[in-house]
């Protein structure tokens, strides 16, 4: 069901790879909502994933762009603001990788030039697309921008690994970040840190199966799907949060408050 929540206003996903991305649903439901979206991806997952499927059934461009590249960055806002005809509404960072989770290295034994990388893709990304975004006018006033993180950001989860160190960091960024735009523009700057989902990226973490699980039976209302993400992040989008700002929001069944469940007790 369409609210019209997002009609008039045009905004940046980035990051949907396929059916199983939050990102992807994210984008079907903004445009469900009214919005106009401009879709970007890495080169390679343009190569790998199937977004030009996705950019046709929305009819939005698909712009390619690494976003640890400031001048791939920069093209992504310039194609942005031509296509709009004006600044942006709303943008979803949806980007994150880990060398050392694929090579199956564990948090004490990490490769630090991974980990370079492991930051600069899931975290420092986020900040140079601020960053440039602000630089370039790109935001439109009372905007509202949106990070995917996850709890391990908060609590050990050892096999999520240096990614743990990654999404601490982009909370961080979001905090900081939305200080300045918030003061200067009015955007909103969030992070919603989401309940285990079987993305391609996530079911890449060994042990995924056994942490999704856990979750689920310790969350009062289970693991919150992808879809179900997708309808927060457009609230958030919307003008119906617009004091909200500078907040990691869980959206995980309430995971994040449980001790232990009595399923789990024995």
């Amino acid at each position: 069901m369409s609210y019209g929540l997002l009609r008039g206003k045009k905004g940046i996903i980035t990051g949907a790879l396929d059916e199983k991305s939050i990102a992807w649903h994210v984008a079907l439901r903004a445009y469900e909502e009214g919005a106009q979206i401009l879709l970007t991806n890495a080169p390679v997952a343009l190569r790998l994933g199937q977004p030009q499927a996705l950019a046709e059934k929305l009819n939005a461009p698909l712009i390619p762009a690494d976003l640890t590249q400031i001048p791939d960055i920069e093209k992504l806002y310039d194609e942005a603001l031509r296509h709009f005809g004006g600044p942006v509404d709303f943008v979803l960072h949806s980007v994150g990788m880990s060398p050392n989770i694929r090579k199956g290295k564990s948090y004490p034994e990490i490769d630090y030039d991974f980990y370079q990388k492991t930051l600069d893709v899931s975290a420092i990304s986020f900040h140079k697309m601020l960053q440039v975004g602000r630089r370039k006018g790109a935001f439109a006033r009372g905007g509202s921008i949106v990070a995917l993180s996850y709890i391990a950001a908060q609590r050990v989860f050892p096999k999520y690994g240096d990614m743990s160190d990654a999404k601490a960091l982009l909370e961080s960024i979001a905090r900081m970040f939305g200080y300045f735009l918030g003061k200067e523009l009015g955007v909103r700057v969030n992070i919603v840190s989401q309940s285990p989902t079987p993305t391609t990226a996530g079911t890449g973490i060994a042990g995924f199966e056994a942490m999704f699980d856990y979750a689920n039976k310790m969350s009062p209302l289970g693991n919150a799907s992808a879809a179900a993400c997708a309808d927060f992040v457009v609230a958030l989008f919307s003008d119906l949060t617009r004091s909200v700002t500078m907040q990691t929001l869980y959206h995980d069944g309430g995971f994040s408050m449980m001790g232990i469940a009595e399923e789990l007790l024995g």
